[in-house]
């Protein structure tokens, strides 16, 4: 199978390679999340929605299915994959390795450029997971959130994508920024977050991309904690509320 290469689209963590040694991480830019409630987080962020009814996921992963709030035309709960499928591809599996744009060309990108202008969207979420290289070579997995456990959301852009049978498929990247002074000694990127007062600014087709890309910035490194988690967590397919739980110490950094 051959996957076409996009500059600036990290591939996915390979599952297979992890499955057999838990400790072989791939290094994504932002390869794994978690939403433990997304009740919680739809009422806390967008009251004005109807909260979906899913279990909690403490181990989300690219291709998988993940909520995120579009404007189409109105603000709207959607169910997209995570992996962008351009609306130009041949082939869906150009997913597998879309699954974060860069703050600093997503507007630039051919693969991101019209889906930015047209289609970007907030990913819900309550935490996300880097990992940190030890001099031993070694790698930690390290939980990431605000402080207070709270939800937010990250920035992303979606695509329609349509077979030759007119199946539609929505998929959507996260989009990443350089890191703050919280994430920077475990990865020199972040995820973007948009803070709840710039949602509506983010959302609307009628902004100006160039202004929408000023709001992808590090998030206040004073209002976000870290911790280091279980290895288990280096598993795609486990997915457990002790993912989260503190390893070792369970100190905050």
């Amino acid at each position: 199978m051959s996957l076409a290469i996009i500059p600036d689209a990290p591939p996915a963590p390979n599952a297979a390679a992890q499955a057999a040694d838990p400790n072989a991480i791939i290094v994504t830019m932002c390869g794994r999340y978690t939403l433990t409630s997304v009740e919680r987080a739809v009422a806390a962020l967008f009251p004005d929605l109807l909260p979906p009814d899913d279990q909690p996921h403490y181990n989300i992963a690219p291709s998988q299915d993940i909520w995120a709030v579009i404007n189409e035309p109105q603000k709207t709960l959607a169910h997209l994959k995570w992996g962008l499928v351009p609306f130009w591809a041949d082939d869906p599996k150009i997913g597998n390795r879309m699954i974060n744009a860069r703050a600093e060309t997503v507007a630039q990108k051919p693969g991101f450029r019209e889906a930015f202008a047209q289609r970007r969207c907030l990913v819900l979420a309550d935490g996300f997971y880097e990992w940190r290289k030890e001099p031993s070579g070694r790698k930690t997995p390290m939980y990431i959130r605000l402080k207070g456990a709270r939800p937010f959301a990250f920035a992303g852009v979606w695509e329609r994508w349509k077979d030759p049978q007119g199946q539609e498929l929505k998929t959507c990247s996260i989009i990443t920024t350089n890191s703050n002074d919280l994430v920077r000694p475990i990865h020199d990127r972040m995820p973007a977050i948009i803070p709840p007062a710039a949602f509506d600014e983010w959302l609307s087709r009628k902004h100006d991309p160039q202004k929408a890309q000023e709001l992808l910035k590090p998030y206040p490194p004073e209002e976000m904690e870290a911790y280091p988690v279980s290895p288990m967590v280096n598993k795609p397919s486990v997915d457990d509320p002790k993912c989260i739980e503190g390893f070792t110490s369970g100190e905050l950094f």
